[in-house]
Order: structure tokens, then sequence, then C-alpha cells
């Protein structure tokens, strides 16, 4: 039997002495802890000169830093996975859940939108490229044979890769006679390569380019970890507009929809998971992806709504909880990850506000107007927590949809103090769309063959909850809420509706005006920290 690595118990009897030095002088017991790759752990190891300690050389919050933690977290699970080998293994599972093959993990990136990316490997020989995930598109493109795209250096310092059909022994053209291709119209002839064209609804934000076919690398989540080769289809992106010239995904777009196109859907269908995944959002900026993933029997559940001519994941909210009032709703909304803040639309935003600021103490805070939300209140002079209400939508089978991070936080910049917090939604004129800020600290599960979102509280280790805010968190930490920005920019990742990719109508209701314009989503851009005047 291997021996532990000395890490992590030093860690823990630093903890258990923090712990009991708090026990023996105040009656309210309690100790800081720190994340692994922390500076003072860092300065800790390092002082006692820590055999085996590890930490990313890349600077924190770079591209480089979150890559080399994928490749820490991957080894180190092959490791365990191969400790485990002396006992006896499992039955192969007919349909494994996979994971990319830099490993599971995905990251919040505040100067990419405060959206979840993750690096994956496409091609022979494979390049590494940074896709922001999202569940409110269906096609994955990168950027390829460039004729205008975004920077290949990001804000990070980090060189973003450009795929080349030419460079990569595997790729293969979809010609305009594929199923796949959805402008066949605007073909030359049945074998000459298909185009595609998404536009967006935000500043003339589009992509366009031609249809290929290519091996994109998974890793089975088991003890064989065995790696996957999927040739899946996705956008040669040749042209980008708009916000993908800037901060909006500007190394590729990784579309999770329900249509054939993206990628679960081809994966399922070519039966190398079954038809459902999972996201974890854990409030450290730090998540999970698992492809096959078709959660847990504790889980609670809805239905999606399903318009088989453009399906989506919609589900019906029936009320909203808010402290101590309920309120009855019959409203649409989509779950989409690749929105960073909630929108809501009348009635539901101004109930869900109105039920807010009826349980809040405190005064109104409205003397920045660049800060977006409408809902915000000032901390007491002696305030050093801000507690949360318990918050969430009530579905359509009754089950609660908890949203355990509403607020976004304002601060001072010289000295940098808390001032403020905001009831983190935006209003939007005709559709409701939980964004990713309502999904931290949730696992959600998006299962395609049951047709049911399933979500349980986590947060990517092990399961989680939390009563209140701390005022004096890291200042770049990405939770539990995103910080103020000075600018509000809305970026659309969403379909117009005069092309190929173009939602149909929504499912017939009374109230489907509330997803009249299916097209509507937006990306909010924040700075980390906020001049209040």
């Amino acid at each position: 039997m291997a021996s532990p690595s000395p890490l992590p118990l030093l860690l823990l009897l630093l903890l258990l002495s923090a712990a009991a030095a708090a026990a023996s002088s105040a009656a309210a017991l309690g100790f800081d802890i720190h994340h692994r790759f922390s500076e003072p752990v860092r300065r800790w190891a390092e002082s006692r000169r820590h055999p085996g300690a590890w930490w990313p050389e890349a600077p924190q919050g770079s591209a480089e830093y979150y890559a080399a933690l994928a490749r820490h977290d991957q080894a180190l699970l092959l490791h365990r996975r191969n400790l485990a080998g002396d006992a006896a293994a499992p039955a192969p599972a007919p349909t494994p859940e996979l994971a990319f093959a830099d490993g599971n993990s995905t990251f919040r990136l505040s100067s990419l939108g405060l959206l979840y990316y993750a690096f994956l490997e496409l091609g022979t020989p494979n390049v590494t490229f940074l896709v922001a995930l999202d569940t409110g598109s269906d096609l994955f493109w990168v950027p390829c044979d460039c004729k205008q795209c975004a920077p290949t250096t990001s804000p990070f310092n980090f060189e973003f890769n450009i795929y080349s059909p030419s460079q990569s022994s595997t790729s293969k053209k979809v010609p305009c006679s594929s199923s796949f291709c959805d402008l066949r119209s605007t073909c030359t002839g049945a074998n000459s390569s298909c185009p595609y064209v998404v536009e967006y609804m935000t500043e003339n934000t589009s992509t366009s380019g031609v249809l290929v076919e290519d091996v994109l690398y998974f890793t089975q989540e088991d003890a064989r970890s065995k790696i996957v080769e999927a040739p899946v289809v996705f956008g040669c992106g040749q042209f980008q507009t708009g916000s993908f010239l800037d901060a909006a995904a500007p190394n590729g777009l990784f579309g999770l929809g329900m249509k054939k196109t993206s990628v679960p859907s081809i994966l399922s269908s070519k039966g190398l998971t079954s038809n459902s995944f999972s996201m974890c959002f854990g409030s450290d900026g730090i998540g999970r992806i698992n492809f096959g993933d078709k959660g847990s029997a504790g889980q609670d559940e809805t239905p999606f709504n399903v318009d088989n001519s453009y399906p989506q994941y919609n589900i019906s909210i029936t009320g909203l909880q808010v402290g101590n009032k309920t309120t009855q709703a019959e409203v649409y909304a989509l779950v989409d990850s690749g929105t960073s803040i909630t929108l809501l639309a009348d009635p539901l935003y101004t109930q869900l506000g109105q039920a807010f600021t009826s349980q809040v103490k405190g005064s109104r805070f409205t003397s920045d107007p660049s800060v977006p939300f409408e809902y915000c209140y000032r901390l007491g002079q002696n305030q050093t927590t801000v507690s949360t209400l318990e918050m969430g939508f009530i579905t359509k089978n009754g089950n609660l949809y908890p949203v355990l991070h509403p607020y976004a936080l304002l601060y001072n910049t010289q000295p940098r103090t808390l001032v403020a917090y905001c009831l983190a939604i935006v209003k939007s004129s005709n559709v409701n769309i939980i964004g990713e800020n309502f999904m931290i600290g949730l696992r959600l599960v998006f299962d395609r063959e049951r047709l049911v979102l399933g979500w349980e509280k986590f947060n990517c280790y092990n399961d989680t909850s939390s009563s209140t805010l701390p005022v004096n968190g890291n200042s770049s930490a990405p939770a539990p809420a995103a910080f103020a920005p000075s600018s509000f920019t809305p970026e659309a990742t969403k379909q117009k509706p005069n092309n190929a990719q173009a939602p149909a109508a929504p499912p017939r209701s009374s109230h489907s005006s509330h997803l009249n314009v299916m097209a509507n989503k937006f990306l909010v851009l924040f700075l980390l920290v906020v001049a209040i005047l």
C-alpha cells in the first residue's frame, strides 16, 4: 500500500491547531481555511522545505495557471486509480462517463466574462483550445484558418491556438450532402464543404466558416482511464465579428444544447456515453463537467419543456420562495451556462425584487449609475457579514431550485472596503434566463434521455451549504458572486431567428410571450473592483 503524501496531513494539523486555539479564546469558534495553492500555504510549506510540495509556476488567475491545475488534478486522479487497481475492478459500464482529455475541471474566468471555460484537445497532432461552455447554444466552433478572428494573445498573456484542417491528419470536410449541413441551399455541389453561419443578437456578433470533422479527445472517468478519440462535427470559424473579437469566447464556444450538432448529442449517438451530462459550479470558481453523468437518486428534478423544432433547456417556474415569502408565478426560463448574470422579465423580475426588498434591513444604495442592479443596499457601519435569505424558484413539479449565491458585492477601491450588496439580477424585456451566477453551489444534470433537469447542492468535491457571505475575502475570488462592474456590456451568444441555426416558436402556452425572442442572451463583463463615488 502506497504511503500518503505528507502535505495534506500537515495541512490538517495546521487546521486542527488553529481550531483549538480559537476554541480556547472565544465562544464563537472559527478558523481560516486556505486554498491548497494559496500564498499563505505556499509560504508555510516553503519555510519548512516540505518535500513533494507542488505549485503552478504561472501567475495565479492566468490560463497557464489553470492549465497546470488541470494537468496536476488529472495526474493525481490517475495515481489514485492506480492505487485502487489492487482491488477487484467493477464491471465496466456499457456507456462510461467521459471527461475532456485534460480533465473535467472547468474555470470561471473574470477577464473573459465570468463564464466557465475548459481546456480541450482537438485534431492530430492534438491542439489545445480554451472554450466557453454554453448550454444555451448547440454548435461547437473554434477559430480556424482565420480571416477575421480574435487576437491570439489573450488578457492572460497566454497565446491562443488556431485550428487548421490542413495541419490535422484526422480532419475531414463535412460535405453539403451530410445530415449535419443546414445550409445546403448555399452549396455549390453535394460534395462541396458545408458552410455555416451563426448570428447572435448583440452588436452584429457572429461566427461563420465551414463544418469539419475531427477527433476530440476524452478520458473515461473510471479506473481504466482510457483515452477515447471521438470524431465530432464542429465549426471551422474563419470569420468572427462583434464580441467574439474581444472577450466573449475568443478561443471558441462549446455548445452543449439539445440539437444533433452539439457534442453531447454526437457522443450519445455514437454510443460513447449516455445522453446526459453534468456541470458543477463551485463557489471557488473551479467547476466540473462530466459527459454521460445521469445524476444521483437523491437529486431534485423538473421536466424540460421541449419544442422538437428547436429544443432547449427550458423549464417551468410556478413560484418564488424568498425568505418567509412565497409568490406564485407561471413562466418559462432557460437554463443557460453561457449567461453570466441571471436575466428576468416582468412579472418575475419585480416579484423577486419586491420579495427581497421587503425582508432586507438597511438603506437603498443608488449612488452609482454604472451598477446594473436595481436592488442594492448599504451595509451598516459595524456590519461584518451579509446574511443571505433562503431563495429559490419553485418548479413545475413542486421542487425548489435553490439560489445559493444571489448577491453581487460592491467595494470602494481606496481603501478597499465593502459598502453595499445587490440582488444580482438584470431586468430583461421578454425572456427569463437562469444564468451562471444562479448555478453556483449546485451540480446540474442535463438528462436528455429522460428530458429532466436535476440538481443538488454541491461544491464540486463534496456537499456544502452556507448562510453568510464574508465581507473581507480575497479580492481575486470569483465567488460568492461577481463583484460589481464599472460597465455593463451585454453580449449575445444566441442565434438570430433568420438563419439555419435559429430557434422555432416556444412551447404553446398562454405565457409563451416570455420566450418569444429565444435569441436574447447576455454575457455581462465585469471588473473585479468598482470605484464607488
